[in-house]
């Protein structure tokens, strides 16, 4: 499936990116005062008190201009569910694989990463944290303890919707599970979230322009060294989200 939008350059000013930096990547988010209905809208009130930060570190691939990506995010939660919104600017959606398994990294996609524990450490092909690969149809894809991936639909729900020719909009209520996770089994329940529970996290995505492979990837947090790709095997590069009322 392909998506279409008509090319526009939108752009932020200097001001605007230099408060929306990145930068460590840390994040204090506030307790939503009732469960969200994810509509993509962030229609609540409590949207509008949490504070915006930037995805613009290049993880992989080139720097994008203002008009191929740009990308913000904003976090709540409650006692259930860690919740995102995200605002993406993108001149051209892709989603051409007809299996969610088949190289789901490669096309446009919403990435998420959470570690419960802050544990940091290699999650490869552990549950010692989670990468969720959130594609246009919505499947949530992660890598399995056999080294193959796995279908995690139910560990969050997710919308996205179209503002504008090259704006969209995502809203997410994630169930966070701890490093006790068995994937082989039915009766994993998530971990109750309270106030100062400090969890790694990162946001991501993944920009596809009509090929068969990502152009770039764009991440919320600096890393350092010359691969910067290495959030969906290493938690130790997260930045931390402290659980606030």
């Amino acid at each position: 499936m392909k998506f279409s939008l008509i090319p526009t350059i939108v752009c932020f000013t200097l001001l605007s990116c230099s408060l929306l930096s990145a930068q460590d990547g840390n994040y204090q988010a506030r307790k939503a005062s009732k469960p969200l209905s994810i509509d993509g809208k962030a229609s609540e009130a409590d949207w509008k008190k949490a504070r915006w930060k930037a995805i613009d570190q290049v993880w992989l691939g080139a720097a994008p201009s203002a008009s191929d990506f740009q990308g913000r995010y904003k976090m709540l939660w409650d006692k259930n569910f860690l919740y995102f919104f995200v605002e993406i600017k993108d001149d051209s959606l892709s989603d051409q694989r007809k299996s969610p398994l088949d190289n789901w990294w490669e096309d446009d996609c919403l990435e998420l990463f959470i570690d419960e524990n802050r544990s940091k450490g290699i999650h490869q092909f552990t549950h010692n944290a989670f990468a969720y690969h959130i594609t246009l149809d919505y499947d949530v894809v992660d890598m399995g303890t056999k080294q193959q991936p796995l279908l995690l639909n139910d560990h969050l729900i997710a919308k996205w919707t179209q503002v504008d020719s090259v704006t969209y909009t995502w809203e997410v209520a994630m169930k966070v599970f701890n490093d006790t996770y068995d994937e082989n089994s039915k009766s994993n329940k998530p971990v109750i979230l309270t106030p100062n529970k400090v969890m790694g996290f990162a946001v991501s995505y993944n920009d596809n322009d009509g090929n068969m492979r990502r152009e770039n990837f764009i991440g919320s947090i600096a890393v350092a060294g010359e691969d910067k790709n290495k959030g969906w095997i290493d938690a130790g590069i997260f930045g931390e989200v402290k659980l606030v009322k």
